[in-house]
This record gives structure tokens, C-alpha cells and sequence, in this order.
């Protein structure tokens, strides 16, 4: 597992572990308090408080006040010492310091483990790679399947679906593959989806492996990479009419040091420069302009490139910025901002090839991941009970202009829309067009 590096050096500016936070971070209480104009809401009730003739500030809008305070005086004092620590005597400073000592030793621990984690994948994915090789044997058609391959995997698909039905055991199975498993598995992960174009798709359909690399050391290894731990993904294509190469790379590299959470953090990614044909480069779109000489008012037709979206665009990964630049504000604030979230989309996807497309690259082809990530969806579509409980005893002092409390239901828990967990059943191709669309 890894969490992301922060780029702009705060100290309460940390990037998100890609795993398990949004893409979008902002850090709570960041300086800023409680907007002072009052909403629609205060409005209408500094009007009634005026109509009843009272003249004074409603309940409501005193509390908003008073929160607005409050969240203000804590933004000012975030980040600030208490002055505790301070005040200690110095015997209990010498301990305090002690304390960090053990730390260090800790955390030298800790990078020792992960190193070893780090080895111990190195292992798995060696004994796994007889298994991604017959994969893609059936999928390219080198070899057909076998029956136990087959009943094997039917046992797996009733499981998760009391309605399959078996295939019929009177067809042999032939070479014959899987064409576009690699496209269709890609667009079906909700976030790939979203960067691939219909342009990219005809050169994703020449797409016949992913696979996973970890860096090595010894001879041959890119001087970039010696001895720094990280992976690479590697596309690898057929023959096609976009571009000469027949491997695209992309390399993750980590920092040495692990992270607060005990986690390796992103340093950079490195792409493979694409050697595209002539005419086919996809992250380019061509407009012809028509210009006209001033002098002799002949005419002539300019071509020019300008960039466009695409999937390929990824092995151009954005560079994050260094210290340097960010100290001395050659960069703004919004700007800065804006790399940060690219790469933290691109660590993302990284991430998702690594740990979920390529161990699971049929339940992509399926659909059937779909149905786990939109799960994971639906758990953040759930707020605290008790959170909703307190705030409905918070009202009850005042009037409700609503007819009934019935017209809002209580919220069930219940499967995901779209059947089970929002998926096609297990077997089913996802409509690529549909997915992009989420």
C-alpha cells in the first residue's frame, strides 16, 4: 500500500492515501470561518422576527453567529502550540525528547517492514506470473481452455449467481480468445473511463496484455530507478497503425522514507515517450487555418496541433514541482492546487492497475468489480443516525413550514441500483458507454 506525497511542503497540507480518500482534499478548519452573510433561511426569519414585530435577531440566526465564532477562534488557533509543552519543567522536557528518540527507532523499524512487504509482493507476483501467462494465452487464442478451467470457473459463477445457467458441456472449447478483453476490462473501472476516448479505443483495441514489474536492481536498470523501490505498468500491443512501440511503461517510483501513516508516498511517475506515426498521435487534434499574405494577397493552408484529452496522455504524467519553486511562489496557489489533484488522479489509477485491474482483470471484463466499487459508493452515501437524531432534537423548538415530517422517508439501507450492487450479473459485458457516464 502507498499514500501519495504532498507537493506544496505545509505541514497541514497532507496528500491522501489513493486507496480510501476523495480526490479532491481539503483540510479541515484551513483558516477559514463561517461565512457572515446570512442564508435565505436567516433572511426569512429576521423578516417574520420583523413582521411579529419583535425587531430583534431570530434564535436561529444568534446560533449561526455564535458557530461562526467558535469555528473562527479554533481556525486561529489551529496549528498554534497551547503553550503546554512549553511550561513543562525541564526534567519532563528531557523525557519528551526521549520519547522522540524512540520514535526515530520506530519509524527505522517500520521502513525495515515495509521493505520487506515490499519483497514479500516481489515473491507473490513471481509465483503468480504462470498464472497471468495462461491468462493470456486464453485471451490472445495461443491455447484453448481446459474443462477443469471451465468447470472451475462455472463453480465460481454460481456461487455468485444461483440463476446461471451452465454452458453446454457438447461445444469443445477452441483457441479462438477474447477480442478487446483488455479495452473492455479498462473502461469498465469507473476512473479509466472517464480519460479514454472513442479516438483512444481503436488504438486500445491492439491492447493484448497488462502486466505488473517491480524494480530490480543489478545490471541493466535504468539509472532512474536503480535502487529506489516503486513499479512500472506495462502495456504491451500487437501491430498496429498509431504508433512503432510495441511495450508502453509507466513507473511509479516511491520516496526512501515512509510516510506518517507507515506507508511507502509517492515520489514521481515516469512515462514512455510514444513513437507515434505519422498523422495518428491521439493527444494531438489538427485544424487547418487558411492565411493570407498582406503583400501579395495569395493564400495558403497551416496545419496546426494543439492538445487534446486522452488515455495516452497518461504516460505524460504531470511533474510535480520542486521546493524550490514553490517557496520562492513562482507557482500560484491555484495552480498548485490543480497539479495536486492531477496527480493524485494519476497515483490513483497507478494504484487501481496494481492492486485491482491486473490481479482481477476478468471481474473488470465482467462487470463483476463494478458491483464491489459501487458498494463502496453506496457506504458513503449513508450518514450518521445519531448525527441526523441530534440535529432533528436541535429543531424541534421550532416551526417546520413543511405539511408533514412523512415527507421525507427514513433512509434503508438497501442493494445498490441496477440489480446486485449496481452490476450486470456475473458473465455480462458493461456497456462502456454507460460506464463513462457514472
Amino acid at each position: 500500500m502507498s499514500s501519495n506525497v504532498p507537493i506544496s511542503g505545509g505541514s497541514n497540507l497532507t496528500a491522501p492515501t489513493p486507496q480510501n480518500t476523495p480526490l479532491t482534499q481539503a483540510p479541515i478548519a484551513l483558516g477559514l470561518s463561517r461565512p457572515t452573510v446570512p442564508d435565505i433561511t436567516e433572511d426569512n426569519e429576521g423578516e417574520n422576527s420583523a413582521a411579529d414585530g419583535s425587531g430583534g435577531p431570530s434564535l436561529a440566526g444568534l446560533e449561526q453567529h455564535m458557530l461562526g465564532m467558535v469555528h473562527g477562534k479554533l481556525a486561529d488557533l489551529l496549528g498554534k502550540s497551547s503553550g503546554y509543552i512549553e511550561s513543562l519543567p525541564v526534567e519532563v522536557k528531557l523525557n519528551v525528547e526521549a520519547l522522540k528518540g524512540v520514535q526515530v527507532k520506530q519509524n527505522e523499524l517500520q521502513n525495515k517492514y515495509k521493505r520487506e512487504c515490499l519483497e514479500l509482493e516481489k515473491k507473490y507476483l513471481e509465483l503468480q506470473k504462470p498464472l497471468y501467462e495462461r491468462r493470456n494465452d486464453i485471451i490472445t487464442g495461443k491455447a484453448a481452455a481446459t474443462r477443469d478451467e471451465i468447470y472451475a470457473g462455472e463453480q465460481a459463477s454460481i456461487k455468485d449467481d444461483e440463476d446461471y445457467t451452465p454452458l453446454p458441456k457438447d461445444v469443445s472449447p477452441e483457441p479462438t480468445g477474447i477480442s478487446e478483453f483488455w479495452l473492455t476490462a479498462l473502461r469498465n473501472h469507473l476512473g479509466l473511463s472517464e480519460i479514454i476516448t472513442d479516438r483512444d479505443t481503436l488504438a486500445l483495441k491492439h491492447l493484448i496484455d497488462v502486466r505488473l514489474e517491480y524494480l530490480t536492481e543489478g545490471v541493466g536498470v535504468d539509472t532512474e530507478t536503480l535502487g529506489k523501490p516503486g513499479f512500472k505498468i506495462l502495456f504491451v500491443f500487437e501491430p498496429n497503425e498509431f504508433f512503432d512501440n510495441e511495450i508502453l511503461e509507466k513507473t511509479y517510483l516511491y520516496q526512501e522514507e515512509v510516510g506518517y501513516s507507515g506507508d511507502f508516498v509517492y515520489d514521481r511517475a515516469i512515462g514512455t515517450t510514444i513513437k507515434w506515426k505519422e498523422d495518428k498521435d491521439l493527444t494531438k487534434e489538427f485544424e487547418i487555418k487558411k492565411q493570407r499574405n498582406k503583400n501579395t494577397n495569395r493564400t495558403r493552408l497551416v496545419r496546426k496541433a494543439k492538445p487534446t484529452d486522452s488515455f495516452f496522455n497518461f504516460f505524460s504524467p504531470p511533474v510535480p514541482p520542486t521546493d524550490e519553486a514553490i517557496e520562492s511562489g513562482e507557482i500560484e496557489d491555484e495552480d498548485l492546487a490543480e497539479l495536486e489533484e492531477k496527480l493524485e488522479v494519476d497515483y490513483q489509477i497507478g494504484e487501481d492497475l496494481k492492486e485491482k485491474i491486473i490481479p482481477r482483470a476478468i471481474d473488470y471484463f465482467t462487470g463483476k468489480a463494478l458491483e464491489y466499487e459501487a458498494m463502496d459508493d453506496d457506504e458513503d452515501d449513508f450518514d450518521d443516525l445519531d448525527d441526523d437524531d441530534d440535529e432533528d432534537d436541535d429543531e424541534g423548538a421550532f416551526d417546520n413550514d413543511s405539511e408533514s415530517d412523512n415527507d421525507v422517508p427514513v433512509r434503508r439501507r438497501g442493494p445498490p441500483k441496477g440489480g446486485r450492487g449496481g452490476a450486470p450479473p456475473t458473465g455480462a459485458n458493461v456497456n462502456p458507454e454507460e460506464c463513462k457516464q457514472q
